[in-house]
């Protein structure tokens, strides 16, 4: 996340004065809310009782189901979150979002929020004897010349974006790369003619990452690097004849990939639909 404001900081401190949360909390959860596009929120930390969601318009799920205090101190930290973020200026730009998250009682879940997040101009602003005079900035200014956006300035308006367990990514279609950001280095992944559908980690944080495209389930790390931490990495050099392409999938390969799906489905990740018809297109290939 950008660096606070001296004005930042202060609201975070008070947000976690007024819920009872530490403002490492809060901090995580402006995160996940900033993640779902101001609207929505996937969040995992142990002081909201692990695992929940937070929904624009009432929808508050929390792992302690019954712990309705916390249920409600959550939605208040997320509204008045949520109005924040709606006032940061180019803090959401446009595109689809899809956010993803495991643990807790939840396992893995997958939400997308698509346009620009309600307006509420009650967020906090600044004001002087004669009224308010804008809204305050969350985040220290990115220095001239620099993108403030943490996928680098050589990217501009993702597709779509999102994070879980640790990690954030940001898919470029027309650019046809994926930004990743692990442990604070971000690398920049050629999408190839892969069209990304949606992500999906395995359990805990660092997991290996896949996508699901027309090709089916494929492995970030088999994708070419493009840049690493905003250095230009080499492009391989093209295989020489046909016998150096890649050999199809085994049997083993493609059970290993239907056993996957049907994780997903399980954790309704794809619909019945979308399991059926990945299921026979994987099948006509043995």
């Amino acid at each position: 996340m950008r660096l606070l404001s001296p004005a930042g900081q202060q609201i975070i401190n008070e947000l976690a004065q007024r819920y009872g949360f530490s403002p490492d909390a809060v901090l995580n959860m402006l995160d996940a809310v900033i993640n779902g596009r101001g609207g929505m929120a996937q969040f995992n930390h142990f002081e909201f009782g692990g695992a929940g969601q937070w929904m624009q318009g009432g929808m508050t799920m929390v792992s302690d189901m019954f712990n309705h205090a916390l249920k409600n101190r959550v939605d208040g930290l997320c509204s008045e979150l949520s109005s924040l973020v709606a006032n940061q200026p180019d803090l959401i730009q446009g595109g689809s979002f899809q956010s993803q998250s495991q643990g807790g009682g939840y396992g893995q879940q997958q939400s997308n929020y698509g346009g620009n997040p309600p307006q509420n101009s009650g967020a906090y602003q600044q004001q002087t004897g004669t009224g308010p005079v804008g809204p305050v900035s969350l985040f220290v200014p990115a220095a001239p010349g620099q993108s403030s956006d943490w996928w680098g300035a050589s990217l501009r308006w993702p597709t779509s974006t999102g994070a879980q367990n640790g990690v954030r990514y940001a898919y470029f279609a027309q650019a046809q790369r994926l930004a990743i950001e692990v442990g604070g280095r971000v690398t920049i992944y050629d999408t190839l003619d892969h069209q990304i559908g949606g992500f999906s980690q395995q359990q805990g944080t660092g997991g290996s990452l896949t996508l699901s495209s027309q090709y089916g389930l494929v492995d970030v790390a088999r994708l070419p690097v493009v840049e690493m931490d905003g250095v230009p990495q080499p492009v391989p050099a093209a295989p020489s004849n046909t016998s150096d392409a890649p050999a199809p999938p085994s049997r083993d390969d493609i059970f290993a990939l239907l056993e996957r799906l049907a994780d997903l489905h399980a954790k309704g990740i794809l619909s019945a639909e979308e399991f059926a018809a990945k299921k026979a297109e994987l099948l006509n290939r043995i």
